[in-house]
């Protein structure tokens, strides 16, 4: 026998009859203004029916061209190379807040994305008045953890109810077919037997105990008092890190032996040795190599406009952002998928046993990928990576070295294709 029963939420305020505001966001349209940590200045529109706006742009040519404006940051980004996570640091305060404000680049050591250590520990301690983005997110998760346990607990109360009604009314039901006369009164079951629920018995307050005592000691000087120091640093993938370097010229990288900047040829084939698990030698790469697909991959997506960020979290490779995280969820998820059409793959039979290994896999394995996907709401790219022939780049060899003169003309050989995959459900893809 079926149940309907109907759940009412309560507000959060019985009295007001209204939910709590949520305290206001920062203005993360003037924290984001810029999309890289780069400005540009791009000359007037020009206006076909106003003569004057061809004076406007000489002018603005002219003032650009005899007194140049700072495209780069003031101050100059420095890393550091770590071995141990693969990865760059940056310990600077002002360099990594800058790097996440203007790109999204890396993500804070001790956080889950925004580098916040710092005013989650002032704000644990008293020192800071607000909330962090973690701590916001934390609590709208805990107050819907909440609304979900009420609402359960609502229902089970009102099935239960509903229950212990049904109950009592069978009972009543076979009290009356027999019923007895003692003494001319009519006796009923006891009312513990009518109903299934039994009384609750609460333990009354201790009388000793005095909301005084409960109070916790006010120790705000002290911890007014308090120096806490940031233990968080900015970490940068290697992706982020060359594209800083190579794309935009805003970092240095140090060597970790040296402590001198390391030139461009330098880190990039360190971090092609670093794609490897574990690392190789600078002599044994190929044009497919792990970290060369990622980044040129990451290099296309971030020319196009996109805020690229690791995608481990939904097995993926990288998530496609159209402003940044503070702004909406990601929209796109990508994964890459190395591709050999040139004819030198083929041209062997040790070559094309290669290439079918590494390129092998199963639809099991894409419709995983695309369900979860699917789950999340976004949508799946597949990007194809043609591989070049090693005979193509050999020119931006230098000698034996292995380091790559003109990384430029490495890049060009590689091309870029991605197909948008969605999931076909029945129930929604039905004509």
């Amino acid at each position: 026998m079926g149940v309907a029963f109907e759940v009412q939420d309560s507000p959060t305020h019985p009295e007001a009859g209204l939910t709590p505001s949520r305290p206001s966001r920062p203005n993360f349209n003037k924290i984001h203004v810029q999309p890289l940590p780069i400005k540009a200045y791009p000359l007037p529109p020009l206006i076909p029916h106003n003569p004057l706006s061809l004076l406007h742009i000489a002018f603005t040519y002219l003032s650009q061209l005899i007194a140049p404006p700072l495209s780069h940051p003031e101050i100059r980004l420095c890393g550091y190379l770590s071995a141990e996570t693969r990865s760059i640091h940056v310990t600077d305060e002002a360099a990594a807040r800058l790097l996440w404000e203007q790109g999204f680049f890396g993500k804070g050591s001790l956080s889950r994305s925004e580098p916040t250590w710092l005013e989650r520990e002032k704000s644990r301690h008293g020192l800071l008045v607000g909330n962090t983005s973690e701590e916001l997110t934390r609590k709208r998760r805990e107050e819907r953890k909440q609304f979900k346990k009420e609402r359960a607990k609502k229902e089970r109360e009102a099935i239960e109810e509903k229950l212990a009604e049904e109950t009592r009314n069978n009972t009543l039901e076979s009290v009356d077919g027999n019923l007895t006369e003692a003494n001319g009164d009519l006796r009923l079951p006891p009312d513990d037997k009518l109903s299934p629920k039994s009384n609750e018995l609460t333990a009354p307050f201790p009388s000793d105990v005095t909301l005084d005592s409960l109070e916790k000691p006010d120790n705000s000087s002290e911890l007014s008092s308090r120096i806490i120091l940031n233990q968080e640093h900015l970490q940068l993938t290697l992706e982020e890190a060359f594209f800083l370097v190579y794309g935009l010229g805003v970092l240095d990288i140090q060597d970790p032996s040296t402590f001198h900047p390391l030139t461009t040829p330098k880190l990039f084939s360190i971090c092609r040795s670093y794609g490897y698990f574990p690392s190789r030698s600078s002599t044994n790469l190929v044009t497919d190599d792990p970290f060369l697909l990622s980044y040129v991959v990451y290099h296309h997506f971030r020319s196009l406009g996109w805020v690229v960020r690791p995608g481990i979290k939904f097995a993926v490779d990288y998530l496609l952002y159209n402003r940044g995280p503070v702004f909406s969820h990601a929209e796109f998820a990508v994964i890459i998928v190395p591709s050999y059409m040139h004819a030198y793959w083929s041209s062997t039979w040790e070559l094309r046993a290669a290439v079918k290994r590494k390129e092998k896999k199963s639809w099991w394995w894409l419709h995983c990928i695309n369900r979860v996907q699917a789950q999340v709401r976004k949508s799946l790219v597949v990007v194809y990576v043609e591989v070049p022939p090693p005979g193509d780049v050999e020119k931006a060899v230098v000698n034996n070295s292995r380091e790559f003169e003109d990384v430029s003309e490495l890049l060009k050989q590689y091309r870029v294709r991605d197909f948008v995959l969605k999931r076909w459900t029945p129930n929604r893809s039905r004509g």
